[in-house]
């Protein structure tokens, strides 16, 4: 999507939620749900390694997530046709809103708990697939769904 696109929907969006209601109804657009893409370099050798994390503890946390409606869906995208420096993988999770800091901090705990992990633990863990693994960045999406 172009700069200049995102800049006009941006200041579309802008606009109705500032002018009266009545100019609001006329937009084309309702805000619908997050995606949050996480882009993943996998290094040499360490294909297998990641997708048996991916298949077993990643899903498992995503499908308590899902069960407890904090998300939508979640999904892995493997990278076909990627250029030099270009992520291997991207790791798709969508959810209808952010939760504020009470509901993230309840939502960490009762992660934790199922996982029955520390904190301490889960850090370490993650430090031990950046053998494998690197996360390049990730972005933040929502969905513009049509009126």
């Amino acid at each position: 999507m172009s700069y200049v696109f995102k800049a006009a929907l941006s200041a579309a969006a802008m606009s109705c939620a500032i002018s009266a209601p009545a100019a609001a109804q006329n937009y084309p657009f309702t805000p619908g749900n997050y995606v949050e893409v996480a882009m993943i370099d996998v290094a040499d050798g360490g294909g297998l390694q990641y997708a048996t994390f991916l298949a077993d503890q990643w899903r498992k946390s995503q499908e308590f997530a899902k069960s407890q409606g904090w998300i939508v869906s979640y999904a892995v995208f493997s990278n076909y046709n990627s250029r030099p420096g270009e992520p291997d993988l991207y790791l798709s999770v969508t959810f209808p809103n952010m939760p504020d800091g009470a509901e993230d901090e309840r939502r960490n705990q009762a992660y934790r708990d199922y996982m029955k992990r520390t904190d301490a633990q889960l850090s370490a863990e993650s430090g031990d697939r950046a053998k494998y693994r690197t996360v390049m960045g990730s972005f933040l999406l929502r969905e513009m769904k049509f009126k």
